[in-house]
């Protein structure tokens, strides 16, 4: 087994916390898309049992009102699950990128002025660092287990890290094609 230095075990610490963040994500846009069906079968129960005491357009305008609703629902858990995506991508990329930068800089300081005790302090941190990312690969697995339990479909093998394609984005890919 090759050891990993500190940089390394920092970066896969950092990715699979957001693989457990986009797990997490994914089951609350699941969750959420359960209520938005529950709520409209509620709503059309509700419709057919006092069907016959409502005019066929009130009850039309009810279930317009409905989708409508539901609609907007839809658009908001889409909206913020996504944005919470893109902001879990980017926290995970630039976080990566602060660690290859901070050890590259430990790197140079150290050639320049002969000092070697960041680095002694480094392997002294590699243990730890590897216990708290095996700690969090544990997590990990827990939410990506979460994830299916909600979702019902086997998540892949590192995270969820799924995207759903929303109009949206199609409006927005076609705008800038």
């Amino acid at each position: 087994m090759t050891a990993k230095n500190l940089s390394t075990v920092t970066t896969e610490l950092i990715t699979s916390y957001g693989n457990t963040a986009k797990n997490v994500i994914h089951a609350c846009r699941v969750g959420g898309e359960r209520v938005i069906g529950f709520m409209d079968r509620r709503w059309e129960k509700a419709l057919e049992k006092s069907g016959a005491q409502l005019k066929a357009e009130v009850r039309s305008n009810a279930m317009s009102a409905q989708k409508k609703l539901s609609g907007y629902y839809t658009n908001g858990i889409s909206l913020t699950t996504n944005g919470a995506d893109m902001v879990v991508d980017k926290a995970v990329e630039l976080a990566g990128k602060g660690v290859r930068q901070v050890a590259r800089n430990a790197g140079q300081f150290e050639r320049r002025t002969g000092v070697t005790a960041l680095n002694g302090m480094a392997l002294a941190a590699v243990p730890a660092a590897v216990v708290v990312s095996k700690l969090a690969d544990k997590i990990e697995r827990k939410s990506a287990l979460l994830a299916q339990r909600v979702t019902g479909k086997k998540p892949s093998a590192r995270g969820v890290a799924t995207h759903r394609v929303t109009p949206f984005k199609k409006a927005r890919s076609r705008t800038v094609a």
